[in-house]
């Protein structure tokens, strides 16, 4: 038996529940982790509330880190004792151990800690794709990142500004603006003050963008379009303010034939081989010291409703650790 979080209805935070569990010995092909941290992410709330719906009961969470308890058969290139990371689905990360399919989790190298492992899969490869696949930001592009001071925006703002990019970032109050800004993003924008498509149109001289970077959606999304130059690239990967409603394709023409995209990391991450080279340049970015993974926030996982709870009421900056 293991202890687990598990929720047997959608709703809100108090919907979970730590739970004993049976956990069996890893099938054909995947290993068992016993978990050391365990990575708390906006989609974990999806799940819980139903957005993206899951069979009822079921675990959550996306991200950890930990050892190789025990491998399964035809499991030939890990080994008890390893210590490994992974984000991927199923949903089921917030327990003291889980068995999870070999080919979704990469060793941890030497110079990276289990906790800035578990805070840094999900949200560093969410990072990865978008700046280095989905629109390849290159020396003196300037971009904008929405919730610059979230777990995702400080790791892009701090990889953007090592590729030689001017970051813009939006942020709800002059605590986040000092915390983005101390972390690459050389124009924070107090969005609940400021007019951001303004404040980007000054900062640019009007030139606008090349791309927007948006996980806000329905808030936010209108005016990012606003913000892009002729053929500019629209990054739509998160929806905290709720879904973008249905909309003319029109208007993409209308505003300059810009490009829109809503990818979704587990599509970069699909096989083995895009996900360790993702992995290996995230990595490489971190140890190099371009990027510092922000673990602003500790949570025992007993206490995984009040991490929610803060989550989704904007508490939060950085990356957040729940540890088991």
């Amino acid at each position: 038996m293991v202890k687990a979080i598990r929720f047997h209805k959608p709703g809100g935070p108090e919907v979970m529940r730590l739970e004993d569990v049976d956990l069996a010995a890893p099938a054909a092909g995947e290993v068992q982790v016993r978990h050391t941290a365990i990575g708390l992410n906006y989609i974990d709330t999806y799940h819980r509330s139903g957005l993206y719906p899951l069979p009822m009961p079921h675990g959550l969470g996306m991200e950890g880190a930990g050892t190789v308890a025990a491998v399964g058969a035809g499991v030939s290139d890990l080994k008890a004792g390893d210590r490994i990371a992974y984000a991927a689905p199923p949903p089921g990360s917030y327990s003291e151990a889980r068995n999870i399919e070999a080919t979704k989790v990469v060793k941890v190298p030497d110079g990276v800690d289990d906790k800035t492992a578990a805070a840094m899969m999900l949200k560093g490869m969410t990072a990865q794709y978008l700046i280095r696949q989905v629109y390849k930001v290159q020396s003196g592009d300037t971009i904008l990142i929405h919730a610059a001071a979230g777990g995702v925006g400080l790791i892009v703002s701090q990889w953007a500004k090592a590729l030689g990019a001017t970051v813009i970032g939006t942020v709800s109050s002059d605590a986040k603006a000092a915390l983005a800004k101390a972390n690459g993003c050389d124009h924070p924008i107090i969005y609940t003050r400021d007019n951001f498509v303004e404040k980007v149109l000054e900062i640019t001289g009007g030139k606008k963008l090349p791309v927007v970077y948006d996980s806000i959606g329905k808030d936010t999304w209108p005016a990012s379009l606003d913000v892009l130059r002729p053929r500019g690239t629209m990054v739509s990967f998160g929806q905290a303010s709720g879904p973008i409603p249905p909309v003319d394709l029109g208007i993409f023409a209308q505003k300059g034939s810009l490009v829109f995209t809503r990818p979704t990391l587990m599509t970069f991450t699909a096989t083995k081989e895009g996900l360790a080279t993702m992995a290996n340049d995230l990595f490489d970015a971190v140890k190099s010291g371009k990027v510092k993974i922000n673990i602003e926030q500790t949570y025992a996982l007993a206490d995984v409703v009040k991490a929610h709870q803060d989550l989704e009421g904007r508490k939060t900056t950085g990356s957040t650790v729940l540890m088991p």
